[in-house]
């Protein structure tokens, strides 16, 4: 390999976890990806071991030196993006974990959830963190692993625990345990930072019970984080830069560095966010979250989340066996030319944004003696775009800026048929880059602005510029007629 320096990525997902080799051109040059073992002890309940996620770091860091034949004077920062709100609480002396990681899409601690909102808490928590009293953050799940795993509660009280987002693990075992931090848009998915001061909140940490000595420090998403000094990387002192949660890391990746700027990720759920700089409180089902923390300055957004989107058609291939390959969907779904009144709510885990139902259960409405697996497969689609659309109308009206393109990014932009409906339906252009891993690229470009690689914006603009565009072509009351009917499917689980 040549003397040209290079950024490495770690883009730790849901699903598994990728490693990319990024020039200073923006050019991914190689990649490598394992997944990891997804675990469901009770219905509703999904975990990850923390363990098996870093010893897939280190494989990948290893595969990655030895297939690309890159050299540590080649490397200039390791970037880390992740999943958001997955919790991890760890010995701080052994680094070994006191329980499974507790993953977002977890529902265990619905119950704990609603009982804050019955006790009057949700106002106080929406209005210092910009989140709901939902399962979907943290602290209820940092509460859960105190309140059920045998001495977690005394050892964490004496000092001897840490808890983290997978960034914050990732970060402290990388480092040899030298660095226990985490950035802005980590922290503000925990339901334990004040969005406002920009502080961990005392009375947040109360009411859950968790010892602040337990949290990591908070820094912005290009600082410094350290350097790697775990012997068993195959390099060492290597900075540590470019921290951010995967759905902000993908708003940057995308560039969308001006107020009203939107974008879609699709993964095994999907994160709607909308770049407004300033503090808007999120109302009526939308979040407000920390974008990212940059040169002693945060940016703000609005977000709406969505339980399950490609995770709905795992479920098709997994579980109903409809389909081999997820590929498949596609063709599927444009075999038929119209839903023929086919609706599928995909609420496997309640649903999120801008409903906020977490008791509620997925179902199929609308189905004849006709109906066969293209509509099922096609409804399951639909159904993405429809959840895309609800949040889309409502950041409109909320934020009172009309968004005249979503730029959208994720495995699931590959599908044409749902890419070309998504358009239908929000009746504007969509802009899916040619770079698939817009989250990876967000904390590439953060660490390169935090290392000196790139020294501004403007000049991230100029890379990456290819992108595919999708135009609506559906006529209006074809698109309303197919949203009716997705809302009043809605509405059936709803009372349901």
């Amino acid at each position: 390999m040549t003397n040209e320096k290079y950024i490495l990525s770690i883009d730790q997902s849901t699903s598994g976890t990728k490693v990319l080799l990024v020039n200073t051109r923006g050019q991914i040059i190689h990649k490598c990806a394992l997944s990891h073992t997804q675990y469901y002890p009770h219905p509703g309940w999904v975990e990850h071991d923390p363990v098996e996620i870093y010893e897939n770091v280190k494989t990948l860091l290893e595969e990655m030196v030895q297939t690309s034949v890159v050299s540590q004077e080649n490397l200039v920062v390791l970037a880390i993006t992740n999943q958001r709100e997955t919790i991890v609480v760890w010995d701080k002396e052994t680094g070994i974990p006191v329980y499974n990681a507790i993953v977002w899409q977890c529902r265990r601690t619905s119950d704990k959830c609603q009982e804050l909102k019955e006790q009057g808490y949700e106002h106080l928590i929406q209005s210092k963190t910009g989140l709901k009293a939902d399962p979907y953050f943290s602290a209820s799940k940092v509460k859960w692993i105190m309140d059920h795993v045998d001495g977690v509660k005394e050892r964490a009280r004496e000092g001897e625990l840490l808890l983290g987002t997978i960034d914050s693990w990732l970060i402290w075992k990388l480092t040899g345990g030298k660095v226990h931090a985490t950035d802005y848009s980590n922290a503000s998915r925990t339901l334990l930072f004040n969005i406002h001061t920009l502080q961990w909140d005392d009375e947040l940490l109360e009411l859950f019970c968790i010892p602040k000595e337990m949290l990591p420090e908070v820094k912005d998403s290009n600082e410094l984080f350290g350097v790697t000094e775990d012997p068993a990387l195959p390099f060492t002192q290597l900075p540590i830069s470019g921290i951010i949660g995967d759905s902000q890391g993908a708003l940057f990746g995308q560039k969308c560095f001006e107020p009203g700027m939107a974008k879609a990720t699709y993964g095994t759920g999907t994160s709607v966010l909308m770049q407004t700089d300033e503090l808007v409180d999120g109302t009526n089902g939308l979040v407000t979250s920390i974008a990212w923390g940059m040169n002693g300055k945060v940016s703000y957004a609005l977000e709406g989340i969505i339980n399950s989107t490609g995770d709905t058609i795992k479920w098709l291939k997994d579980q109903l066996e409809l389909i081999d390959e997820i590929d498949e969907a596609e063709q599927l779904a444009s075999s038929i030319s119209d839903n023929q009144g086919v609706y599928l709510v995909p609420a496997f885990v309640g649903l999120g944004a801008p409903y906020w139902k977490p008791y509620t259960r997925a179902a199929i409405m609308g189905m004849s003696r006709n109906t066969g697996k293209p509509h099922i497969v096609r409804a399951a689609l639909e159904s993405i775009a429809y959840q895309v659309k609800d949040i889309i109308e409502l950041m409109q009206s909320e934020s009172n800026i009309q968004i005249k393109s979503v730029k959208v990014d994720g495995g699931a932009t590959s599908n044409r048929f749902l890419m070309q409906y998504q358009a239908d339906m929000l009746d504007s252009d969509v802009i899916a880059s040619e770079v698939a891993e817009l989250s990876s690229m967000g904390s590439v470009y953060l660490a390169g602005l935090g290392v000196g690689i790139w020294k501004s914006k403007d000049e991230i603009n100029k890379l990456n510029q290819d992108h595919e565009l999708y135009r609506p072509l559906m006529t209006s009351d074809v698109r309303d007629k197919y949203y009716q009917g997705w809302k009043q499917s809605v509405n059936g689980v709803l009372v349901y």
